[in-house]
């Protein structure tokens, strides 16, 4: 089977553990203080609005964004809750659809972090430190790569600090061992831990390239706004969040299409570079849990293709 015709999985690392999605599931296993792996399941629901939007250029993106914070928060929240919780005291969680309520404060929550972390940390400082060079460095496009510079500094800035806490550096493991495992997959080798260690821990279609392309597509598309004004500036950074968010889905899905044709493979490059900040080499045991949740992945996923064709 090539790997045009294989399904196409993706991932999220948790704290000591990985989710994986696929077409009708996603999955986490973690690893327990007791060294036992735990799972937790939930199957992806279709809604036939959100299957209408998602094959909408730059509209899927943003759809896609949505989606998968909300589910990636629903996993992240069962692995810090989970994982250090003494057995004897073990309660089973439910797999069950939350409430609608919940879904909506979890989007309503998911939308207010979003709308700060933009406004004031990649659109307030960045426009305001180039704003204040403005006396020294006053030519347009002079403010926009002074600015981009300023919101890629942040970002660098940011995962590296971050990345020397124990707590980071070891969900940074966690996901260099799910790009591992992908990359065994899409390279047809048995999911192995020899074999998965054998890969790179980096992969073209991570969420850090798209963070990064972010500040790329923002770059190009500031050129074609003033900055005299510097309300004026603020305030077209925050309507461009969402175009910014669905070019740079684009891009992320380009660069991934392009990346075993020669010289085109480069452009996904910088997104490979940044993510040697946020992917970290996994010890074998990491590799373990990555696999234990990958291969329950793919056996409820098969389950499911051989329901729907019984049906059939």
């Amino acid at each position: 089977m090539s790997n045009e015709q294989k399904p196409v999985f993706g991932g999220q690392a948790v704290v000591e553990g990985v989710m994986f999605g696929g077409k009708n599931h996603y999955v986490t296993a973690i690893r327990r203080k007791d060294q036992s792996i735990d799972y937790f399941h939930l199957p992806r629901k279709h809604n036939p609005k959100l299957t209408k939007l998602k094959k909408i250029p730059f509209i899927r993106g943003i759809v896609a964004i949505i989606e998968s914070s909300g589910n990636g928060t629903k996993h992240l929240n069962f692995s810090t809750d989970r994982y250090d919780v003494d057995p004897s005291e073990d309660i089973q969680l439910e797999e069950k659809e939350p409430s609608k309520m919940t879904m909506i404060l979890g989007v309503a929550a998911i939308g207010i972090l979003s709308f700060l972390f933009g406004k004031f940390i990649f659109t307030l400082v960045p426009a305001f430190l180039a704003e204040f060079f403005k006396p020294v460095i006053s030519g347009h496009v002079a403010q926009i790569l002074l600015e981009s510079f300023f919101k890629l500094l942040l970002l660098l800035g940011y995962i590296y600090f971050v990345s020397l806490t124990p707590l980071i550096k070891r969900v940074f493991q966690y996901h260099g061992a799910e790009h591992k495992v992908i990359n065994a997959f899409e390279n047809g080798k048995d999911i192995t831990v020899e074999n998965v260690q054998a890969q790179s821990r980096l992969h073209y279609r991570c969420g850090s390239s798209f963070i990064l392309f972010t500040v790329f597509v923002g770059l190009f598309l500031y050129l074609l706004f003033p900055t005299d004004s510097f309300i004026e500036r603020i305030l077209s950074r925050i309507a461009l969040i969402p175009v910014v968010l669905g070019i740079s889905f684009e891009v992320l899905q380009l660069t991934n299409k392009l990346r075993n044709i020669p010289v085109l493979k480069y452009l996904g490059l910088p997104g490979l570079w940044l993510q040697l900040l946020t992917t970290k080499e996994p010890t074998d045991d990491q590799v373990e849990v990555a696999i234990y949740s990958f291969k329950e992945l793919k056996r409820r996923e098969e389950e499911s293709e051989k329901a729907i064709l019984a049906a059939d």
